[in-house]
């Protein structure tokens, strides 16, 4: 088995610590018992090397052998190849995993990122397009409440599905974005309870705070 490294940045400012999505790989990682290193990018001076890994100049990025990959899905589902653990071998527990994977990061995180924008920055002045998007989000939520009402994890057992759900969703909840959606709540809280979710979160607040 090849070396598992995850990149992440050096450093982050406060208020994204906590939500810097290498959280979500790490997650995974504890999840599945996967040994890994963790190594630094720069947050402040992104060079070539860097868009060589990630073309957006983002992070985080994961070697496995001489595979470099980017984007916190298809790491996950990378993963997943690795661990049943993380994505069942099954066809069809393994399809309906997948396509929760793609809600999280379509379906839902489309409308629960550009919301948390807004609450990030402040802004609070009610406009056509704003009240647009607390619709947007608030219709999603409701069909997830729908659906979460009679269910622990969207996909049978826990999956990468949970990881990358509940990561969407703990941004709206930080600023209780969640109060009338009481299962995706609880949902939230369920997945975060995870032993593997605090030792991730632990490891990347010390992260960030090591380089302070």
């Amino acid at each position: 088995m090849t070396e598992l490294i995850l990149t992440t940045f050096d450093w982050v400012p406060d208020i994204p610590r906590g939500y810097v999505r290498d959280l979500r790989v790490r997650w995974a990682l504890e999840e599945a018992g996967l040994p890994y290193r963790v190594e630094s990018t720069s947050f402040s001076e992104r060079g070539e090397a860097h868009f060589d890994h990630h073309p957006f100049g983002q992070a985080p990025w994961l070697t496995d052998g001489n595979q470099s990959i980017f984007e916190t899905g298809a790491i996950l589902l990378h993963l997943g190849e690795r661990s049943e653990t993380l994505l069942p071998s099954d066809p069809a527990a393994r399809s309906d995993a997948i396509q929760w994977v793609f809600a999280a990061l379509n379906s839902v995180e489309m409308a629960t990122l550009p919301w948390s924008l807004y609450k990030f920055s402040g802004d609070e002045e009610s406009t056509p397009g704003r009240d647009a998007l607390e619709g947007f989000l608030a219709s999603r939520l409701e069909h997830l409440e729908g659906i979460l009402a009679n269910r622990d994890w969207l996909a049978g057992g826990f999956s990468i599905a949970d990881i990358l759900m509940a990561d969407v969703l703990r941004l709206v909840d930080r600023f209780d974005g969640l109060a009338e959606a009481p299962h995706c709540h609880d949902y939230v809280c369920r997945a975060t309870a995870r032993p593997a979710f605090k030792k991730a979160y632990a490891d990347q607040m010390a992260h960030f705070a090591a380089a302070d």
